[in-house]
């Protein structure tokens, strides 16, 4: 059997110089590794560091930690 979690399509990305929040559409997730946030438009990379994903656009430190977890699936056999 194997487990796969289904994770929300967006985020909030907080910018730790002035503590405000923004929603960001979530792709890419590789969980507990990185994530692709997207605001207007722009890709921001982030990293995970053990705490929460980390990135830089323009700047800014932005961290996040994570979509939210929707369901986990259990699957038999090979798909």
């Amino acid at each position: 059997m194997r487990e796969e979690n289904i994770y929300s399509k967006t985020a909030l990305l907080n910018n730790t110089r002035t503590d405000k929040e923004v929603e960001a559409e979530i792709a890419d997730l590789k969980e507990g590794v990185s994530l692709n946030a997207y605001v207007a438009g722009e890709k921001i990379p982030m990293r995970w560091n053990g705490k929460v994903y980390v990135g830089n656009m323009f700047g800014m430190e932005l961290t996040t930690a994570g979509p939210k977890l929707i369901r986990t699936v259990t699957t038999k056999g090979r798909f």
